[in-house]
């Protein structure tokens, strides 16, 4: 029964039914991270030992009869969460010590009773589209080995797509969460700002970066994002609290969705959508009017948007890197942003702060004639493997946002979003589609993407060739 049961929910009532043991399903994982490793390399951090010996305990409280939504459950945490007694790298490269103490949305996973696995690869402080780089090499999406998962949740995305573990968190600053879900045929939700928090940080990357979710059904995301959900005492933002299990579990109704291929003003406009992704997200608004919900073409005003992001980011960037135990190792496209961070680090960064809420007033107001926006999650497919790689930095600017212009202006409002699957380019690569809307609509979201995963059938799809994955187990009982 193992092998037919893979989705994070299947695993979870397995578990409490007593069909499995939590030291089944870890063992059966860390093989399958083993015979992955050197073909995909989605991890950067393996707890072997010591998530068999947390398994273990969870098959005692499960014995005992203790029930918690993920009691057993193996999972995984980007490499930028500290994990207690791991090092927090973030993508680069050095002798980084191990933390004391587990982020406040590790701390959550694990009162909800996941085993944690290991720690999954991102670049470079999370800066880019790709997940590639000298600390670690490349990280390879398992529809196609000779493409990128993405970035900078490339090793979730890539981990749960080849299913060697059910879902897992991931961070978001300017898609980060949506664009690997998008390239790997995942559901990747980021929610509201504050909705997982991101403490030791109080916010991350001045407000752009949040915390989110990475799995294969609607369902999942929903289970591993009510599990991880909650502040911590010194958190900055604090939304309204949701039940995302609930959300994904009932009808939205009918909607009105604004379909739009626009994207917001930056220093590189001229960006163009791919005809292959505006197909696929132009089918699946066909199948959002099968369903009874009305869409029409209308674009958001973003107005200045683009000209907020920059200082929040490269500040974001010139904040961590000093925390870097060697700056020598970093890439020079960072010791770029570092330097762009000091420069627009003061008035600049303070005046995209302020202009926050008059954006969410400009932007918003497609909000008060429709409930969802629909645009792609991408305006390509996934890129090859070192297409941006020895890019000097304002190359590797132009490429990412004329590939990946979608989704950053989410991240500036702070508002949630979920890109779902929207079908696949003629050489079988994955490319998705965003559903986004206004503060705290992540119930509406999770319910409209749920009706659209049943008539689309996801999950039914996976990498070819991911049985090879299986062959080896780790752990012996």
């Amino acid at each position: 029964m193992g092998d037919r049961v893979s989705g994070l929910r299947e695993m979870a009532i397995a578990l409490a039914e007593g069909h499995l043991s939590s030291r089944e399903l870890t063992e059966r994982s860390l093989g399958r991270i083993a015979a992955a490793q050197p073909s995909l390399n989605a991890f950067r951090v393996v707890r072997a030992e010591a998530a068999l010996a947390e398994a273990e305990a969870a098959d005692r409280r499960l014995g005992r009869g203790e029930r918690l939504p993920l009691l057993g459950v193996p999972v995984a945490v980007k490499d930028d969460m500290d994990v207690a007694g791991e090092p927090t790298a973030f993508g680069c490269a050095g002798d980084f010590p191990p933390q004391r103490a587990d982020s406040e949305a590790v701390r959550r996973l694990r009162a909800a009773g996941a085993v944690v696995v290991g720690k999954t690869q991102t670049p470079e402080l999370g800066q880019w589209p790709f997940t590639e780089g000298p600390a670690f090499g490349e990280t390879r999406n398992p529809w196609n080995p000779a493409y990128t998962p993405g970035g900078s949740s490339g090793g979730s995305a890539a981990a749960v797509a080849a299913g060697l573990v059910p879902a897992a968190l991931g961070s978001d600053g300017a898609g980060s969460v949506r664009i690997p879900a998008a390239w790997t045929h995942l559901v990747g939700v980021k929610p509201q700002r504050g909705r997982i928090s991101t403490w030791p940080e109080p916010e991350a990357f001045h407000g752009l970066t949040v915390n989110g979710v990475l799995a294969r059904t609607v369902a999942d995301a929903a289970l591993l994002l009510d599990a991880a959900s909650g502040p911590a005492p010194g958190d900055l933002h604090r939304p309204v609290p949701v039940s995302a299990v609930e959300a994904a579990g009932r009808a939205p109704g009918r909607l009105r969705i604004a379909l739009s291929f626009a994207t917001a003003f930056t220093a590189t406009t001229g960006t163009s959508c791919d005809p292959v992704v505006r197909a696929a997200v132009e089918r699946l608004a066909g199948r959002l009017e099968g369903l009874g919900h009305e869409v029409i073409a209308e674009d958001p005003r973003y107005g200045p948007i683009g000209l907020t992001f920059a200082p929040r980011a490269t500040a974001g960037v010139r904040d961590l890197a000093v925390r870097v135990p060697d700056p020598a190792l970093l890439d020079p496209r960072t010791h770029g942003a570092v330097r762009t961070g000091r420069l627009l680090g003061g008035a600049a960064l303070r005046v995209s702060r302020w202009a926050e809420g008059a954006l969410r007033r400009r932007v918003g107001e497609l909000f008060g004639r429709f409930d969802v926006l629909l645009t792609p999650t991408t305006a390509t497919g996934p890129l090859p493997i070192g297409a941006l790689a020895g890019r000097g930095a304002l190359a590797t600017d132009r490429a990412m946002i004329a590939a990946c212009p979608y989704a950053w202006t989410w991240n500036v409002l702070g508002w949630p979003g979920i890109s779902v699957p929207a079908g696949f380019t003629p050489e079988g690569l994955p490319v998705g589609a965003q559903l986004l809307g206004p503060a705290d609509s992540e119930p509406r979201l999770l319910s409209l993407a749920a009706q659209l995963e049943a008539v689309e059938g996801w999950a039914v799809h996976r990498p070819p060739g991911g049985d090879r994955w299986e062959a080896v187990q780790t752990g012996g009982r």
